[in-house]
Formats: structure tokens, sequence, C-alpha cells
């Protein structure tokens, strides 16, 4: 693991730890037991696909530790129905505190402003993030190879699977691609960013989504800025985006994702 990522989950399993004794586990897991039935994220993206030829998850963020701020009139109501109205299958929300100035309250407030099914992105470590996951509303979560064994993976996944979640598994290289196909998540996610430069590599995620297996949805992530980007990764066999920053950068994200879409 990357000296970046190294110190995010550090500060992530600090955060955890504390939140644990403010709230136990038994009471979280009660909790998510109470939420709203999880809408199908995997299902919503197959049916988009299946019609259009790919389908789009639209991240909300305020801001990332390579952009800085990327939107400082941030509305996670307003983006989500944008969104929702410009045709995005779903809905990514970044709720980390530390790096992205996110919130738990982005992504109910998100999700309660649309009908689309909603990603929880944040570093998934502990089964007590899923609970807390399912009780604030998410429909899916975000499983970072990079920062899981495969036990660990292993287990955050059947949580959520245990909750009727369902799981993107996110890769970087191939040896996290082959871990990833261990597990049983149709949803395998290809980062295009170095994690330890933070620069963007369109050409190699694609060499990396055409070794993914065809029953999975390879779902391409960061780097997507043009039509040009879509083209270039649907052509390697991605038949999901995943895109935030070159959105959020526009005034009128709805005409942005429009432009994506074609």
């Amino acid at each position: 693991m990357n000296d970046i990522l190294e110190k995010i989950c550090a500060d992530k399993r600090a955060h955890v730890k504390a939140a644990r004794l403010l709230k136990p586990l038994d009471i979280l897991h009660r909790e998510a037991l109470r939420a709203p039935p999880p809408r199908g994220f995997a299902y919503a993206l197959r049916v988009a696909a299946e019609h259009a030829g790919v389908s789009f998850i639209a991240e909300i963020k305020k801001a990332s530790p390579s952009a800085g701020l990327i939107r400082p009139k941030f509305s996670p109501a307003q983006l989500a129905k944008a969104y929702a109205d410009a045709g995005a299958a779903c809905l990514s929300v970044l709720t980390d505190e530390p790096y992205f100035q996110g919130r738990n309250q982005d992504l109910i407030e998100a999700r309660a402003a649309c009908d689309l099914p909603v990603l929880r992105k944040d570093f998934m470590l502990d089964v007590w993030q899923v609970s807390e996951a399912r009780a604030i509303g998410a429909d899916c979560i975000l499983l970072i190879m990079a920062a899981l064994s495969d036990e660990t993976a292993a287990e955050l996944h059947q949580a959520a699977t245990g909750y009727g979640m369902d799981v993107l598994i996110e890769v970087h290289d191939r040896e996290e691609l082959t871990r990833a196909l261990k597990l049983p998540s149709r949803l395998i996610g290809v980062n295009s960013r170095n994690l330890k430069t933070l620069k963007i590599n369109l050409h190699n995620a694609a060499e990396l989504v055409r070794s993914i297996p065809p029953e999975r949805l390879a779902v391409s992530e960061s780097g997507i800025r043009a039509r040009n980007d879509v083209l270039l990764m649907q052509a390697a066999g991605a038949r999901s985006f995943l895109v935030g920053e070159s959105l959020l950068k526009e005034e009128d994200v709805g005409a942005a994702l429009g432009r994506l879409r074609g």
C-alpha cells in the first residue's frame, strides 16, 4: 500500500475505533435492519447498459486529495436531481470527511432527492462501517483491494450482501484483479489513477479492463473527462463509468453528463 492510502486508512481506523465507542456494532446493526430496503445498484447498471450500451454512476463529492476543493457551492440533493434527470443509472456519494469533505448526511440527502441507487464511496475497512452504510441508506459499498487483505475483503463483502447491498470492488493492477475475482461480486471497478503518483493513465486501465471476464460488469473509474475517453474504455470492454470530478467542475452537471453519454 502506498503512503497516501496508508495515511488515509490509518486515520479511518482511528475514526472507526472512536465511533464504535459511541455506537456499538449491535446497536448500529439494528439501525441497519430498520433502514429502507436497498435499491438494486448492480441491477440498475446492468439494465441501463443493456439499453444504451453503457451506464453511468454520477459522483457527488465536494473535494478530493488530488484536486482540492472541487465544488464550493455544494448541494447533494440538487446534484442528485440533476444527475437523475440527465440519465445517470446510479449515484456515488463520498462520505469521507478529512480528505473529501464528505458527510453521511450528503448520502442521506442525495438518496432522498431521487430514486437512483446510491454507492457509499469511502474507505471501508471494518464491518462496523458496512452496518453504518446500510443504516444511512447506502445500496452499495466500495471495497478497495489495495487497502484490504483477502480475508477482510471477503468479510466485508459477506456483511454487505447480508444486508442486501451490492459491492463494487476496485482494482488498480493485475494482482489486485486476480484477488478481486475470487469474490462473488459482479461489479469490478478499474481505477485509472495511480495511487502513488495520483496521475491518470486510461490506456493502462483499458488493458486491465480487457482482462475482466465478460460475466462481470467492468466499471471504469477516474479520468473520464470527454466522450472520447468513454469510447476508449468502452472499446476495451467497460460497460459502466463512475465519473465525478469532470462533471462537478461544470456549472451544469446534467449537461456535462449528457455530453459524456453522447
